[in-house]
């Protein structure tokens, strides 16, 4: 039988997928209705920017930190581990929050400001976590 911590350890590595799945498709629904194949124009404004922006974000952070929940996961990690993988996917989440509910990606915004910082030192927490192992 699984511990809740390994159940709830795989339902932030499902939140991580799901966000990247979901931003996928979003930008092929997109793309599909503004008639654009390929690329886009790097307009800060533009919601098919943004949504870009946000999958490629989403693409670079998700997979490691997956990575690094199923390793430190499978070890019965102690708490403060699990809230850094809570905080690590709450920032991934609040990432993409600040990308598309701000007008525009030009200018630096709170809630950017606190995922970036946050995943960097989620991340590096559980980085650390999996080196002191």
């Amino acid at each position: 039988m699984r511990s809740s911590s390994t159940r709830t350890e795989g339902k932030r590595r499902c939140a991580l997928g799901l966000l990247l799945f979901t931003l996928g498709l979003t930008i092929s629904v997109q793309r599909t209705r503004l008639g654009v194949l390929s690329g886009y124009a790097p307009q800060p404004v533009q919601m098919l920017t943004k949504l870009v922006r946000a999958h490629g974000n989403t693409a670079e952070y998700a997979p490691f930190l997956a990575v690094l929940f199923l390793y430190l996961g499978a070890q019965h990690p102690p708490a403060w581990q699990l809230w850094c993988m809570a905080g690590a996917t709450a920032c991934r989440l609040l990432l993409v929050l600040g990308l598309l509910a701000w007008p525009s990606m030009s200018k630096p915004n709170p809630a950017r400001a606190v995922a970036a910082l946050g995943t960097y030192a989620f991340g590096a927490a559980l980085c650390v976590a999996v080196l002191v192992r």
